[in-house]
């Protein structure tokens, strides 16, 4: 004959710290097992777009046979040595991209700086600087990113000494920005504050002790 069993569970707020600690634990194992970045991706597409550096994509097989181009953006993350995130791209000149980038993220003063910069190197050479930007390696970091510079000049005037390390430093600096966001996103989303709003929304109960109920 079957037993029956009764359990007391509890809501979130009415465990004790140790508990509520063990509860947010579990709920932090599977809480970002979706695309959680896929805001930040958006926001430096539309900032790639300012800067002029398009974006290399490769195809992604959807549901139902069909498929779609996704931009190359990698990182890992997010306190081990070798972590970071960049970026597969061709980088031309965009006139007025400081002004632009500064109406995008009028605060920004990491990302102004980028865009300056990549005025600065091309004003030294007449605007004329492409790079191909690709990814080596097994990590994915701002040196991870194989960055090739050359001076597209009709009369094949050289570049100046400075231009490729310039234009590098540039957009490993724009991959490092890219980093920052991805983890001040990762932060928050796990954050004491945003996990117990989500399982007060979600109703989720636990036992006395923590542990998820059901």
């Amino acid at each position: 004959m079957p037993d029956i069993i009764q359990t007391t569970v509890y809501r979130l707020d009415e465990l004790d710290d140790r508990a509520k600690e063990r509860a947010r634990s579990w709920y932090r194992e599977g809480a970002l097992d979706y695309e959680w970045f896929d805001s930040v991706f958006e926001d430096f597409e539309q900032i790639c777009e300012i800067l002029g550096v398009r974006l290399k994509t490769h195809v992604v097989p959807l549901m139902g046979g069909s498929s779609r181009q996704k931009p190359r953006i990698s990182f890992s993350g997010f306190w081990s040595q070798g972590d970071g995130a960049c970026f597969e791209a061709f980088y031309s000149y965009r006139k007025d991209a400081p002004r632009a980038l500064r109406r995008h993220a009028p605060r920004d003063s990491e990302l102004h700086a980028v865009a300056d910069a990549m005025k600065a190197i091309q004003r030294r050479n007449f605007y004329q600087l492409r790079a191909d930007i690709g990814h080596r390696g097994r990590y994915y970091h701002e040196f991870s990113m194989e960055i090739s510079v050359e001076r597209d000049s009709p009369t094949y005037q050289p570049m100046t000494d400075d231009a490729e390390e310039a234009l590098a430093d540039a957009l490993r600096d724009l991959a490092r920005w890219l980093y920052r966001q991805l983890r001040c996103e990762y932060e928050y989303l796990t954050s004491d504050e945003a996990v117990d709003e989500i399982i007060a929304a979600n109703d989720y109960t636990f036992t006395e002790s923590g542990r998820r109920f059901g």
